[in-house]
Protein backbone atom coordinates (compact mmCIF):
# COMPACT_ATOMS: atom_id res chain seq x y z
CA UNK A 1 0.00 0.00 0.00
CA UNK A 2 2.82 2.44 0.85
CA UNK A 3 4.40 1.84 -2.56
CA UNK A 4 1.17 2.72 -4.35
CA UNK A 5 0.71 5.94 -2.40
CA UNK A 6 4.32 7.01 -3.05
CA UNK A 7 4.02 6.13 -6.76
CA UNK A 8 0.88 8.23 -7.03
CA UNK A 9 2.24 11.22 -5.11
CA UNK A 10 5.68 11.38 -6.74
CA UNK A 11 4.44 10.37 -10.19
CA UNK A 12 1.60 12.86 -10.43
CA UNK A 13 3.70 15.66 -8.96
CA UNK A 14 6.54 14.95 -11.42
CA UNK A 15 4.27 14.91 -14.45
CA UNK A 16 2.43 18.02 -13.22
CA UNK A 17 5.67 19.95 -12.75
CA UNK A 18 7.05 18.78 -16.09
CA UNK A 19 4.25 20.72 -17.76
CA UNK A 20 4.80 23.96 -15.87
CA UNK A 21 5.54 27.14 -17.80
CA UNK A 22 7.99 28.16 -15.07
CA UNK A 23 11.52 26.75 -15.39
CA UNK A 24 12.00 26.94 -11.62
CA UNK A 25 9.09 24.53 -11.17
CA UNK A 26 9.76 22.39 -14.23
CA UNK A 27 13.29 21.54 -13.17
CA UNK A 28 11.94 19.76 -10.07
CA UNK A 29 10.03 17.22 -12.17
CA UNK A 30 12.94 14.81 -12.65
CA UNK A 31 13.86 15.06 -8.96
CA UNK A 32 10.39 13.92 -7.94
CA UNK A 33 10.31 11.38 -10.74
CA UNK A 34 13.53 9.80 -9.47
CA UNK A 35 12.28 9.83 -5.89
CA UNK A 36 9.33 7.72 -7.00
CA UNK A 37 11.40 5.15 -8.88
CA UNK A 38 12.45 3.03 -5.86
CA UNK A 39 8.77 2.51 -5.07
CA UNK A 40 8.13 1.42 -8.65
CA UNK A 41 10.99 -1.07 -8.39
CA UNK A 42 9.73 -2.43 -5.07
CA UNK A 43 6.17 -2.85 -6.36
CA UNK A 44 7.14 -4.47 -9.64
CA UNK A 45 9.71 -6.84 -8.12
CA UNK A 46 7.24 -7.88 -5.40
CA UNK A 47 4.70 -8.58 -8.12
CA UNK A 48 7.29 -10.38 -10.25
CA UNK A 49 6.42 -8.13 -13.18
CA UNK A 50 9.75 -8.41 -14.96
CA UNK A 51 8.69 -6.47 -18.04
CA UNK A 52 7.69 -3.57 -15.81
CA UNK A 53 11.05 -3.78 -14.03
CA UNK A 54 12.70 -3.24 -17.42
CA UNK A 55 10.41 -0.26 -18.05
CA UNK A 56 11.35 1.12 -14.61
CA UNK A 57 14.98 1.05 -15.70
CA UNK A 58 14.07 3.08 -18.80
CA UNK A 59 12.01 5.58 -16.80
CA UNK A 60 14.89 5.97 -14.33
CA UNK A 61 17.23 6.64 -17.22
CA UNK A 62 14.83 9.24 -18.66
CA UNK A 63 14.35 10.99 -15.30
CA UNK A 64 18.13 10.89 -14.78
CA UNK A 65 18.60 12.57 -18.14
CA UNK A 66 16.16 15.28 -17.07
CA UNK A 67 18.01 15.72 -13.79
CA UNK A 68 21.31 16.13 -15.62
CA UNK A 69 19.88 18.57 -18.19
CA UNK A 70 18.06 20.70 -15.61
CA UNK A 71 20.59 20.74 -12.77
CA UNK A 72 24.10 19.92 -13.97
CA UNK A 73 24.44 20.77 -17.64
CA UNK A 74 26.08 24.08 -18.51
CA UNK A 75 23.59 26.45 -20.07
Amino acid sequence: MLEQIAIAVFGVAAVWLSQSEELRQRRWAPVLGLLGQPFWFIATIKGQQWGMVAICVLYSWAWGRGLYNNWFRDK
